[in-house]
């Protein structure tokens, strides 16, 4: 959460399954001319150099989701850098550009004070969230455009941070996420909230 009594919130995306939302997703915060932080894996980048290319170019911003989104209480400290700067290489050899950023988000969200500061020591800061919409799970899983939007809603306060996916797991091609972006955006501007670029975190 970012640490303010405005009535901000910022959307970032997670990907590294496939891109299946993407267009719709992109579409709509360009129509809302909202920014956004798209944490992405190096293996994801690795295989969809373009959509690397095609965020950068929208002017949003990348974060590093790891290389291949392991469990990081089960690598050592060799294998948990290994991750982050292997990514770190992927995003940049995809055309990522100065719209990468030095944040991360750790696969699956599991966090330790030891893992935080080791990423620290590689130049990054840990990028969370207040909620996941989990949109990820798809219909499969239990979850709903409706219930994806409550769930960002009901978290929703000054300096939220909001996670959401870019792509489905599993082969899956319906992305709840992109469907509930709109109502997500709509809801926002309703009360009152203004969509947060967090690289300008980065200046303050």
């Amino acid at each position: 959460m970012i640490r303010t009594r405005e009535r901000v919130a910022a959307l970032t995306f997670n990907a590294a399954w496939n891109d299946a939302g993407l267009d719709s997703i992109l579409g709509e915060l360009a129509r809302r001319r909202a920014p956004a932080t798209f944490f992405l894996t190096g293996d994801f980048a690795a295989r969809c150099p373009a959509v690397v290319r095609r965020i950068a170019a929208a002017g949003h911003g990348l974060g590093n989701h790891s290389f291949s989104h392991p469990y990081f209480k089960d690598l050592g400290v060799t294998g948990r850098r290994r991750e982050v700067v292997a990514a770190e290489r992927a995003l940049r050899a995809a055309g990522a550009g100065r719209a990468l950023t030095p944040f991360f988000r750790f696969p699956y969200s599991e966090t330790t004070s030891a893992h935080i500061g080791e990423v620290n020591t590689l130049g990054y800061a840990d990028i969370e969230f207040t909620t996941d919409t989990n949109g990820w799970k798809g219909t499969e899983g239990g979850m709903t455009v409706d219930r994806a939007v409550d769930r960002a809603l009901d978290a929703l306060r000054p300096g939220a941070i909001l996670q959401m996916h870019v792509g489905a797991s599993q082969g899956r091609t319906e992305v709840i996420d992109a469907r509930a972006l709109p109502r997500i955006l709509d809801a926002l501007t309703d009360r009152g909230y203004d969509i947060i670029d967090l690289r300008t975190l980065l200046t303050l």
